[in-house]
């Protein structure tokens, strides 16, 4: 990639991933876009797609925001796109430029994809007339824009969606109250190094331990003083389902169904990592403490009653895992109700009729993209920002580390029993989102 380094202006970083000084990479900073050279053109489309990037959505969607762009700059562009880096190149009558962006770490923020979809969507409008100085300075505002929560509200938000969660596995008030505090504290943890920008998994590792040690605690408290039986210690788990890798688990199925795969098997890698490495932390923790993944406890409560009570504990859950995707409450809000609707009906389609959880799961997703869908008309929240929390609680966390606490006592048949159970839900979701995509998105259901 050249470059006009313009003598000592240009600052090189001494971070492992550099850090590209866009604006001090342009030829002239008062031409306006439409009068840029092809190099400048290009740089702002490779600079708004490494941001959709980093805010966690797939490749489907990052290339979208780069084409819009790169038509209302005359432009040509093709790209490829993983996880954290996209090669690309632009073309125009006067040549064309290629380069390649990374990134240092990925994560989610939803947020801030909302803020660069209407961006790009209003980019031929309200930019084409402005230099690109002017342009990167939007940019800017955007990609520095600081999360909506603290660690501390990350924390209460982890609380929120793992006590739902514990309800709607079939805990109790005592599994609640101990991940209430376990969740809560375990997601601060991991909040708190990756802010320092601690390694992930390293982060991972050890909010996962301190939400189970946590628990233990708090578990040890409430039975010598309230006598509670010892069957409640199979709620920890769920005090570390805060750490469930929902967005890049739905984006890799949704590019590999898009033919993606390069983009696809690397978010699907990186999901099964955070969850393997998840689940075998609180396997090691477990196995110390003497914690084993029981059956809960039958909360003896009517059909009806156990309905009503789910509807706002999925509310609860959705809610809750969109803040900590840094949504706003209003869309965090939004993708609570869409989820209300759509677990409660995977949870009584599963209880109520003969229908496999896999199929229930399918129906459950396929209700949650066709809401989100009618929502995105009316308020333009990206379908994304509310579908994958609304689906991200029916993931099966309880599934995934039973088969590999089994796995790992050496119980082979009962850890693949519970691993296949696991994949077939986890198959069926994303496709419960492409179907309504599918059907609801014409852009989405052809190629060209």
């Amino acid at each position: 990639m050249a470059a006009n380094l313009k003598g000592t202006k240009y600052r090189l970083s001494k971070h492992h991933h550099m850090t590209i000084h866009w604006k001090e990479l342009l030829d002239s900073e008062q031409v306006s876009v439409k009068e840029a050279s092809i190099k400048e053109k290009a740089m702002l489309v490779g600079r708004i797609g490494l941001l959709m990037l980093s805010c966690g959505t797939g490749a489907w969607r990052v290339r979208e925001a780069m084409n819009k762009v790169a038509r209302s700059l005359d432009l040509t562009c093709a790209a490829d796109i993983g996880l954290m880096s996209i090669e690309y190149t632009c073309f125009s009558p006067q040549g064309n430029y290629s380069q390649t962006l990374s990134l240092p770490n990925t994560g989610v923020n939803t947020d801030k994809l909302n803020s660069m979809e209407h961006f790009t969507n209003s980019f031929a409008s309200e930019c084409t007339n402005l230099t690109v100085t002017q342009v990167h300075e939007k940019i800017d505002r955007i990609q520095h824009k600081p999360s909506n929560y603290t660690p501390e509200i990350s924390g209460l938000a982890a609380t929120l969606a793992c006590c739902a969660f514990v309800f709607l596995l079939g805990g109790g008030i005592p599994e609640m109250t101990c991940s209430f505090f376990g969740a809560g504290i375990g997601n601060w943890t991991r909040t708190k190094l990756g802010r320092k920008k601690i390694t992930t998994l390293v982060a991972l590792a050890c909010g996962v331990a301190v939400a189970s040690l946590v628990y233990l605690i708090f578990f040890r408290i409430l039975e010598s003083n309230f006598q509670i039986s010892p069957r409640h210690e199979a709620g920890y788990i769920g005090s570390m389902l805060f750490v469930i890798p929902g967005f890049p688990f739905i984006t890799s199925f949704l590019d590999i169904s898009k033919l993606d795969l390069r983009s696809g098997l690397e978010r699907l890698t990186y999901a099964l990592m955070i969850t393997i490495l998840a689940s075998l932390t609180g396997w090691l923790i477990a196995l110390t403490v003497h914690f084993k993944p029981e059956n809960f406890i039958d909360l003896g409560l009517s059909p009806l009653v156990l309905m009503l009570l789910r509807l706002p504990a999925s509310f609860c859950g959705v809610f809750g895992f969109s803040i900590m995707f840094n949504s706003t409450y209003k869309m965090a809000a939004t993708a609570g109700c869409i989820g209300a609707i759509a677990n409660t009906l995977r949870l009584e389609l599963t209880e109520l009729t003969s229908m496999p959880p896999a199929t229930a799961a399918f129906c459950g997703a396929l209700t949650a993209g066709l809401i989100a869908s009618a929502v995105n008309h009316y308020n333009g929240y990206p379908r994304i920002s509310l579908t994958v929390p609304s689906i991200v609680i029916m993931v099966p966390g309880l599934y995934i580390y039973r088969a590999v606490y089994n796995i790992g006592i050496n119980d082979i048949s009962v850890g693949a029993l519970w691993l296949t159970k696991a994949m077939l839900i986890i198959l069926f979701l994303p496709l419960g989102l492409f179907v309504a995509r599918v059907l609801m998105d014409k852009e989405w259901r052809h190629f060209d």
